[in-house]
């Protein structure tokens, strides 16, 4: 399963959707006016179906991840030179990035690959393509990245 995540040209709040290989909108993520980032995800129907929510007053960034309203995990950025390395509290999941943090693997304990997520170039916006080996592991992909795309947007 294919996602889209295409962020609008401007907007005071992180809010955009998420769209599947056929042009269907999958997913809505809002974003909430608060002391850190905090993003809703919403599904087709317009359901509340998890959150994004940083963790403020932390020497790097940390972000906690919620679906149905509990918490189901966490990721932390860790302290590197050249490689993006985060570290996750979530299904004994892994990220590894590339040096120009455009492209992203998941990968679970064993090392099979959960998600392959990768920044479209020479976009307005930025717009990431989501491969999701498994459609029921859609919703956390989409959640490691916002997280990802939050913690990138704080630094710049």
């Amino acid at each position: 399963m294919k996602l889209l995540f295409k962020q609008r040209f401007f907007s005071w709040l992180d809010s955009y959707d998420i769209y599947d290989e056929n042009g269907n909108v999958v997913y809505r993520v809002e974003g909430q006016l608060s002391w850190g980032h905090k993003l809703h995800i919403l599904d087709a129907q317009q359901e509340h179906i998890g959150t994004v929510k940083e963790v403020v007053l932390t020497f790097l960034p940390k972000f906690e991840i919620y679906a149905y309203g509990h918490l189901v995990g966490s990721l932390s950025k860790q302290f590197t030179f050249f490689k993006p390395v985060y570290d996750m509290d979530f299904n004994g999941w892994q990220i590894r990035g590339d040096f120009m943090e455009w492209d992203y693997e998941i990968i679970d304990e064993r090392g099979n690959v959960i998600a392959n997520i990768s920044k479209e170039l020479f976009k307005l916006t930025d717009t990431y393509v989501i491969d999701v080996r498994n459609p029921q592991d859609a919703l956390y992909a989409l959640m490691v990245v916002l997280a990802i795309d939050a913690e990138k947007c704080s630094r710049n």
